[in-house]
């Protein structure tokens, strides 16, 4: 049974720094992809970054140049450094993972909160 386990998150302050890790567990089949998504009260959910198992990246505008994406294909995770915070940050973060053959599954999400 696929299993999406992310750690990290909480509440910092504005301009702080935190990171989220993703670790994949419970499939023999590689990972094409993994990325994360988050969701604020009363938004959809909406891309935040994600990383090809050949490394290439992809991130949202509002993230650019605050965010790195990366991974570890050994250790089937997905991390996410988040500088330079910002209140419209606050969201839920869902970690993502395609898999071969599987398709795709979720997280059950973390919490990020950006206050003073």
């Amino acid at each position: 049974q696929v299993q999406l386990v992310e750690s990290g998150g909480g509440l910092v302050q504005p301009g702080g720094s935190s990171g989220l890790s993703c670790e994949a567990s419970g499939s023999a089949f590689s990972i094409k992809a993994m990325g994360w998504y988050r969701q604020a009260p009363g938004k959809q959910r909406e891309l935040v970054a994600d990383i090809t198992s050949g490394g290439s990246t992809n991130y949202a505008d509002s993230v650019k140049g605050r965010f790195t994406i990366s991974g570890d294909n050994a250790k089937r995770t997905v991390y996410l450094q988040m500088n330079s915070l910002k209140p419209e940050d606050t969201a839920v973060y869902y970690c993502k993972a395609i898999f071969h053959a599987l398709g795709t599954y979720w997280g059950q999400g973390t919490q990020v909160t950006v206050s003073s």
